[in-house]
């Protein structure tokens, strides 16, 4: 079994405690947290030890699991990842784009694993369309949140829109030729509500919101592509395929556009009930038993976040100009 550790036990990380208290994948030897009463409640509940020290976490473990304010994350990366452990590390990513840099480079000094908490590639609505292969010309993205002071230490951008940054980028699988962005403080800090417009050097377009303040949660994406239409929900976990085909098929409505009868026929993939919390944790145990590229690596969050950080970018850009 891989012997993992748990640095962060918030809401999230208790989470993830108890995911790998139970897995046959990892032996959960302890966690660690600044909050000693926090650490205590959860260590005491799933009958782990308690670590004062992350270091000491660390040392006696294969595989770090980093749940921790973003603020962290580097930090605690770069002591396990200098300790040649594997790492799991929720998004973002990190703060920077240089912090991003060096652990990609740390990962490949020590021959370890990252994979970045891209919980949306589990979701069944995304998996239900991975074996389709897309070839989206637009894409329309909303994740919206009511207003949650967890996350606030970072933008909105880096909080919540990289998880369709990272989807959008497994999908379009191009450049980006043309971006415009705009985004708003109002409730902390840092942007809390964004929109960018992204155009790829293959023709398709995007446009992508997200909000932490809004009055109820959406996480939608629709892609239009020739012939078809997709949709997916993250938040419902369902996905809705309307295809253009000329197929005679007794079900679907019947066009007739130019002499020709062709049909929309509207699919509905069954869901099947599932956990992509772990589901994620475990693809990250059978990377690690057998080698093999994490299903989001660093590489792959690297690309993400500097979109983001482009976006970010242009952001303050506008913001200086009006």
């Amino acid at each position: 079994m891989i012997k993992i550790g748990v640095i962060g036990v918030g809401k999230l990380g208790k989470l993830h405690a108890t995911i790998l208290k139970e897995s046959t994948d990892f032996e959960l030897v302890g966690c660690f947290d600044n909050d000693p009463i926090a650490l205590k409640n959860v260590c005491e509940s799933l009958d782990i030890m308690p670590y004062t020290s992350a270091l000491s976490l660390i040392k006696d473990c294969d595989a770090i699991d980093i749940v921790t304010n973003a603020s962290s994350h580097y930090e605690y990366a770069v002591a396990a990842l200098k300790n040649a452990k594997h790492v799991f590390i929720e998004k973002p990513f990190t703060q920077t784009l240089q912090e991003a840099q060096h652990l990609v480079q740390l990962s490949h000094e020590a021959d370890v694993k990252i994979q970045v908490g891209y919980i949306e590639r589990f979701n069944p609505a995304y998996k239900n369309i991975e074996n389709i292969n897309p070839q989206p010309l637009f894409i329309e993205s909303h994740r919206l949140s009511t207003f949650d002071p967890r996350g606030t230490d970072t933008s909105v951008v880096l909080d919540l829109m990289v998880h369709d940054l990272d989807i959008i980028l497994q999908l379009v699988k191009a450049n980006v030729k043309n971006l415009q962005a705009n985004g708003v403080s109002v409730i902390s800090d840092n942007i809390d509500i964004a929109n960018a417009r992204i155009e790829f050097d293959n023709g398709c377009v995007v446009n992508i919101t997200a909000s932490r303040i809004s009055m109820k949660k959406m996480r939608k994406m629709r892609i239009f592509q020739k012939d078809a239409y997709i949709s997916m929900d993250f938040l419902d976990k369902k996905t809705e395929i309307i295809k253009i085909v000329d197929d005679e098929i007794e079900t679907g409505l019947a066009l007739h556009i130019n002499g020709k009868t062709k049909n929309i026929v509207v699919k509905q993939p069954k869901t099947e009930p599932s956990n992509a919390l772990l589901e994620e944790l475990e693809s990250f145990g059978n990377s690690i038993k057998n080698n093999k590229k994490t299903v989001v690596n660093a590489e792959d969050a690297l690309k993400s976040m500097e979109l983001a950080f482009e976006i970010l970018k242009k952001i303050k850009r506008n913001s200086f100009e009006n």
